[in-house]
């Protein structure tokens, strides 16, 4: 079987739990650095498709055109057939390449929010381990509406659109089901370097530490196990 690939839109991005959880379920993984302006592999090399997130816009794509390129990929990839999970920008490529506008969010979330999985979220392969009101990882100021013929499987009291599927192999993911403590611990360093985290989105680095403290743990497991899950949708599809 071909490796799943994992896209970074961000020089900031270290995949989180992700690598480990695919070897862990027996898949290879390799990492394409799209924001370094490497070329993403031909899709007959890929068994899957995981792209995360990053701090642009997704329309941003005259100062990062590796945008256009992952979306177009994106594209190519679902048409395709190829078990295909968007993470937060990831998620949101995958709107704009289905033809769905993305734009500023009604909030900035930030740190761990309550995530409400919908009654079709109960069957599906990937997020039917989510229960109302699991504290996930936030981090995004835009948000899109729902691809044609998706099926919402995540909602949130701000933010309405946090997780659909479109088709059977296909998932937007708007929340960082990924980061773990380290990641998270990076991004906060960098993002508060200045000191001013709390101005920009309206929560100090010591207040998502704070909550980080007592969340952590499940979002880490959760992430393991939605990755795992993955894992077998990508082995069922038998690339």
């Amino acid at each position: 079987m071909e490796p799943v690939l994992l896209i970074r839109n961000d020089r900031y991005e270290s995949f989180g739990v992700a690598p480990s959880a695919l070897a862990w379920a027996g898949l290879d993984v390799f990492t394409s650095n799209a924001k370094a302006g490497v070329e993403l592999p031909d899709l007959d090399q890929v068994a899957g498709v995981i792209t995360f997130g990053g701090t642009a816009n997704v329309d941003q794509v005259h100062d990062h055109p590796h945008l256009g390129a992952v979306r177009d990929y994106t594209r190519r990839a679902v048409e395709a057939g190829i078990p295909y999970l968007g993470i937060c920008l990831g998620s949101q490529i995958l709107a704009r390449a289905l033809g769905r506008d993305v734009m500023k969010a009604p909030v900035k979330e930030v740190g761990f929010e309550p995530v409400r999985p919908t009654d079709e979220a109960r069957d599906d392969p990937l997020l039917s381990l989510l229960v109302d009101g699991d504290m996930v990882l936030q981090w995004h100021e835009d948000t899109h509406e729902l691809p044609e013929g998706s099926v919402l499987l995540a909602t949130g009291d701000p933010v309405p659109v946090q997780a659909y599927r479109v088709g059977t192999t296909t998932w937007g993911i708007q929340f960082h089901l990924e980061v773990d403590a380290v990641e998270l611990g990076w991004w906060l360093d960098i993002a508060d370097a200045d000191g001013d985290l709390k101005a920009v989105w309206g929560k100090s680095a010591d207040e998502i530490r704070t909550e980080a403290a007592r969340h952590m743990p499940a979002q880490e497991e959760r992430g393991r196990g939605i990755f795992q899950r993955f894992a077998e949708v990508v082995r069922d599809a038998g690339r």
